[in-house]
């Protein structure tokens, strides 16, 4: 192997490294023996399972067994949102770990069937422990009733667990650090429908820049799950005048769940 190799192979090890501190299980990587430069790290034709474990470690496969493509597809390692919570709540992979209070996992029912997901925690979030307490909580615990709903019945989550100092937008790279836990809410939830709420959520959740207007009204997927995107509901409390359009957008959720049932 070439010095590039072997560097490159370096960082895909610290690589599963990460993703075992994520609580991640297993990995698929490609037995095929390709080339190792980036741009042939997604042309592996065969694959096959091996533990994250077992390629930090090393075995008589690698690093040949690096010499292949790694699909961004992580078997994940925890059965409830109790356990995933623990495994996580002391996280430190971005620097919003070192200046919260708490952490702020999420709240609701494990089961639901709608999953409500803004951006990140504020200050009264991040004294309590608990997503969308301050006023935009009222305002949403508000929506949620006008809905025949409240925080049994569904699940509150963010895209970043930790609060952004003086309640500014999360960095690109903390919610990257961040969605990998966000994604495990999700696939231990499975909600039959996802609401973004406001811009920064929506964008990370679909991986996209279009801005918030052209993004609602209509349905998304996020991981084959219907997403529907509305205002977050601390814009409400300073635009008054986009409560209609949000209201629009959960009788769209309230008739989807009309017709699940």
């Amino acid at each position: 192997m070439s010095e590039n190799q072997i560097n490159l192979y370096m960082l895909l090890r610290q690589a599963l490294a990460a993703q075992i501190d994520l609580g991640m299980g297993e990995m698929v990587i490609g037995s095929s023996k390709t080339d190792l430069s980036p741009s042939k790290l997604l042309s592996a034709i065969q694959t096959r399972k091996i533990s994250a474990a077992e390629a930090i470690a090393g075995d008589s496969s690698t690093p040949q067994g690096m010499q292949a493509t790694i699909e961004m597809t992580i078997e994940p390692a925890y059965d409830s949102l109790e356990s995933h919570n623990a495994a996580i709540c002391t996280c430190q992979l971005c620097p919003l770990g070192k200046t919260r209070n708490k952490f702020v996992y999420g709240v609701g029912n494990p089961n639901a069937e709608v999953m409500f997901v803004g951006e990140g925690p504020g200050a009264e979030e991040d004294r309590r422990g608990e997503p969308f307490v301050g006023r935009a909580g009222q305002l949403l615990d508000k929506i949620l009733a006008a809905m025949q709903l409240d925080r049994s019945k569904v699940y509150i989550a963010n895209v970043v667990k930790c609060r952004p100092p003086n309640n500014r937008d999360p960095q690109p790279e903390e919610m990257n650090q961040c969605m990998p836990y966000l994604r495990e809410q999700i696939r231990i939830i499975k909600p039959k429908m996802i609401c973004a709420l406001g811009r920064i959520a929506a964008q990370a959740l679909l991986n996209t820049t279009t801005p918030l207007g052209r993004l609602r009204g209509t349905w998304h997927q996020f991981e084959s799950i219907p997403l529907l995107v509305t205002y977050h509901p601390a814009a409400l409390l300073r635009f008054p005048q986009y409560k209609k359009d949000t209201w629009a957008d959960m009788q769209i959720i309230m008739a989807r769940m009309s017709n699940n049932s």
